[in-house]
């Protein structure tokens, strides 16, 4: 292969790797960041939720995600409208009248839970896992100037995947004990 093929495959491949890594940071960011960032307690608290009911919450398969908290929403700055909302995966079954401090995003309220965590882990990991996997093999064919075998990337993300169950479910289960002590 000549030199000048050689540099443009070079090329090409980095140039994937960076738009595969730059798509993954976008793709979390739209599907579960604003999401995350709220549960995780980035900002001030938008506003109070006086609990109405809780239950536990299912997905489309049947599974339980944790328990949901309906109840009215009161802004943190005075003179807004209380209205409806939903408490996703909070961090306790509430008594009705009980209120929470919580942050939204996209119409729902969040709070710091371990069920919260752990979903929001397994998300985003479930996502990356993927992008990061396809732009390593891409990063290898830059360093050895050809494309390189698939089948170590392969396993490598298989076993990623199974990280991020694992690495998730533990930080939701560090996260839930804290929040017991705490």
């Amino acid at each position: 292969m000549s030199g000048v093929v050689r540099t443009a495959v070079r090329g090409a491949a980095g140039a994937g790797a960076l738009v595969t890594l730059a798509v993954a940071a976008w793709l979390v960011w739209a599907v579960a960041g604003p999401q995350t960032a709220a549960m995780l307690g980035v900002g001030p608290v938008d506003g109070v939720i006086r609990v109405g009911r809780c239950y536990e919450a299912v997905d489309v398969e049947g599974y339980t995600t944790g328990t949901d908290c309906e109840g009215s929403y009161l802004p943190r700055t005075g003179g807004g409208p209380s209205r409806d909302i939903v408490l996703d995966t909070a961090a306790d079954t509430y008594r009705p009248g009980t209120q929470v401090e919580v942050r939204t995003a996209r119409g729902r309220a969040y709070e710091l839970s371990g069920t919260a965590v752990f979903n929001s882990g397994t998300g985003i990991g479930l996502l990356l896992v993927p992008f990061l996997t396809l732009a390593a093999w891409l990063s290898a064919c830059v360093r050895r100037g050809r494309a390189v075998s698939g089948d170590g990337y392969f396993l490598a993300a298989l076993a990623g995947l199974v990280a991020v169950m694992v690495l998730a479910a533990l930080a939701g289960l560090l996260v839930g004990a804290a929040l017991m002590v705490f």
